[in-house]
C-alpha cells in the first residue's frame, strides 16, 4: 500500500514562501497624515507671523503712549538763586504725578491693546500670547525713553543758567517708580486671559450616550 498524497501549496513548488499582502489601508492613511501634518505646520507659520506683525503694532504704540505721558504729565517747577537750584514747593506731588499718569495710561493703553488683539484674533495662541506681552513691554520702554527725551532738557545746570537767577523753570521729566513699566503688559495679560475665557472660542462636548439600567 501507498501512503495517502497529501495536497501541497502551490507555493511549495518553486520553494519560496508566499509574501504577506500590503496593507491598503497604512497606505491609504499616509496621505491624510501627511496632509494634516502640512496643515498644522502652515497653522503654526500664520499664526507666528500674526503674533510677529501684533508685536510690531504694539510696540510702536508706545509712541503713543509718550508723547501722551509728556502731554498729561504734571511738571515739576525748580528755581535758581544764581549758586544752586531749588525745588519751588518743597511740598509739591508733581513727581508723584509723572509716576501715575504713567501707570494710568498705561493700563488703558494694555486694556485697549489686549481688546484689539482678541479681536483680532479670537482663538488666541501662544505665539499670539508672547506677542502682545512682549510687544507691551517693549512699548512702556518705547513710552518711557520718548517722554524723558521729549520733555525738559535733563541738563538742569545749563537750564538754569539760561533761564537766568530767580526765574521758574520745568525740572525733566522722570519715572521714578520703574515698576510703572508693568502697568502696560500686566493689564494686557489680564484683560486678553479674561476675553478668552468669557468670548473664546469653546471645544466641542463629546456626545452623551444614554445609559439604560440591565433588567
Amino acid at each position: 500500500m501507498t501512503a495517502p498524497l497529501t495536497p501541497q501549496d502551490d507555493s511549495s513548488s518553486d520553494g519560496r514562501t508566499p509574501e504577506p499582502a500590503p496593507d491598503r489601508q497604512d497606505d491609504q492613511a499616509d496621505p491624510a497624515r501627511d496632509e494634516a501634518r502640512e496643515q498644522a505646520r502652515a497653522e503654526a507659520r500664520a499664526e507666528l507671523r500674526q503674533g510677529a506683525v501684533i508685536l510690531a503694532a504694539v510696540t510702536l504704540a508706545g509712541v503713543l503712549l509718550g508723547l501722551l505721558w509728556v502731554w498729561l504729565a504734571p511738571r515739576v517747577p525748580l528755581i535758581s538763586d544764581g549758586k544752586a537750584v531749588y525745588l519751588k514747593n518743597t511740598e509739591g506731588e508733581q513727581a508723584i504725578g509723572a509716576d501715575g499718569w504713567f501707570g494710568l495710561l498705561g493700563l488703558g493703553f494694555g486694556v485697549l491693546s489686549a481688546a484689539l488683539v482678541f479681536l483680532f484674533r479670537r482663538a488666541g495662541g501662544i505665539a499670539i500670547v508672547v506677542g502682545l506681552a512682549v510687544g507691551s513691554l517693549l512699548a512702556s520702554l518705547v513710552a518711557w525713553r520718548l517722554g524723558i527725551r521729549l520733555g525738559p532738557t535733563g541738563d538742569v545746570a545749563a537750564h538754569a543758567l539760561a533761564v537766568g537767577k530767580g526765574v521758574v523753570f520745568d525740572a525733566p521729566l522722570r519715572l521714578g517708580a520703574k515698576g510703572m513699566l508693568l502697568a502696560w503688559p500686566l493689564a494686557a495679560m489680564a484683560t486678553h486671559l479674561g476675553l478668552t475665557a468669557l468670548f473664546g472660542p469653546r471645544d466641542p462636548e463629546p456626545p452623551v450616550v444614554p445609559h439604560w439600567p440591565e433588567r
